[in-house]
Formats: structure tokens, C-alpha cells, sequence
């Protein structure tokens, strides 16, 4: 049977996991931790799986991909959107630590419930680590603007202008759009670098802006 080490060693071997503090989030934050109980045997398969809500738990392999793009730190402020149930969210809380903020927007309130019930697991909600926010991501967050990252974990029809606009000078911001994820860098105050990786799928991120709707699945 397989354990959370063997999945890590995995995502390790194949390339995926690079970064020591990422392979390290990887190691203490347990993916069973945030699996329905009846998908607890298939936790460490490199697979989605179904949280509720028509949503799903990223294939570990795209969680690896996309906070390597991120290249999240110590210290940093961190947006992400779309929490679902909770494990990226807990990955970057572990990288940036006590010394950093993640701020999670999550628009499904069953979502967001399970993302606070799990991330009890680890205490990062009671050490102010994490703050969950029940809203639309699209928007993003300006009351804590700008932020060092943004990570977004559900696909859209386009990079939402609000995101760039609260993205720092020097930060990154990785999204999903349709069949390909986007990392943009911020150059200038309207400038930015795009590099584009295809072949994912991801769902559809909810928003109340209907534009951004895709059929994507992940």
C-alpha cells in the first residue's frame, strides 16, 4: 500500500518536484488529509480525485508542476484562488511558514468548510498563516493587495485583469486557461513576461462572471 512518502519519492524521480522547500511542503502535508474518507486508499495515486461540489483535488503531478512556476518562499504573501479542499492551500502555508500570509478564496461555502477543517489538521488557521475568504476569485482580493504570488486552481477563459492589477512588481502569477497553464512575470506596472505549458486539464473555475466559463475538466 502505498504512503505519502512514496508519492513524493515518485514526483521526485519523474522531475516534478525540484525545489527542497517544495519537496519538503510535500513530505509533512499528508494529501489523505484532504481526500473524501471513501478516496482515502487512492490519496497517493497520481490522479484528481472528487472533493464534492463538482470540484476535484489536483492531480499531484499539476500541483508539482504549478508551484514549481510559483516558485513560492519563506516570508512571502501569497493569493490563491479556488481553495477546494484545502492541500495546496496547506503546501504554501508550510513553504512561507509564520513569517507569511496565505490569503485563500474559495466561492463554494462547503468548499471553504472543508478547507478549514483540514487545515485544523496542521494549525495553520489558529497561527494566522491562513486566512479563507468565501468569494469570487476572479475578482481577487484588494484589501490585501499586492501580493508576492498569485496561484489559481481551476480554469478559466481568460487571466482575470484583476489579478495582474494585484500582483506585486517582480511577482508571479500561475492560472490555468483552458487546456494550458500561464506563468506571467511582472516586469513593469503593466508589463508582463508569459511563458505557456500545454496539455492539462483542469475544472472549470466558479465565478459569478460568465466570460470566463470553460468546459474544461481536470
Amino acid at each position: 500500500m502505498m504512503i505519502n512518502e512514496d508519492l513524493v519519492k515518485k514526483l521526485v524521480e519523474d522531475g516534478y518536484l525540484k525545489t527542497p522547500a517544495i519537496i519538503e511542503a510535500f513530505q509533512k502535508i499528508d494529501r489523505q488529509d484532504f481526500v473524501l474518507p471513501q478516496y482515502a486508499s487512492d490519496a497517493y495515486l497520481n490522479m484528481p480525485l472528487p472533493i464534492g461540489s463538482g470540484q476535484t483535488i489536483s492531480q499531484p503531478l499539476a500541483a508539482a508542476f504549478m508551484l514549481e512556476l510559483l516558485a513560492p518562499r519563506k516570508g512571502e504573501k501569497i493569493l490563491e484562488i479556488g481553495s477546494g479542499s484545502g492541500w495546496q492551500t496547506a503546501l504554501l502555508a508550510q513553504i512561507v511558514s509564520e513569517e507569511g500570509k496565505v490569503i485563500t478564496m474559495e466561492i463554494d461555502p462547503e468548499l471553504k468548510k472543508a478547507t478549514e477543517d483540514n487545515l485544523t489538521k496542521y494549525g495553520f488557521l489558529e497561527r494566522g498563516i491562513v486566512q479563507t475568504i468565501l468569494g469570487d476569485g476572479y475578482l481577487g482580493w484588494v484589501g490585501e493587495a499586492p501580493f508576492d504570488k498569485i496561484v489559481v486552481s481551476a480554469s478559466s477563459g481568460s487571466i482575470s485583469e484583476n489579478w495582474k492589477n494585484q500582483l506585486r512588481l517582480g511577482g508571479r502569477l500561475v492560472a490555468p486557461v483552458k487546456d494550458s497553464i500561464f506563468l506571467l512575470e511582472k516586469t513593469e506596472a503593466d508589463r508582463f513576461s508569459e511563458k505557456r505549458f500545454f496539455g492539462f486539464k483542469f475544472v472549470s473555475l466558479k465565478t459569478t462572471n460568465n466570460d470566463t466559463a470553460t468546459n474544461s475538466k481536470e
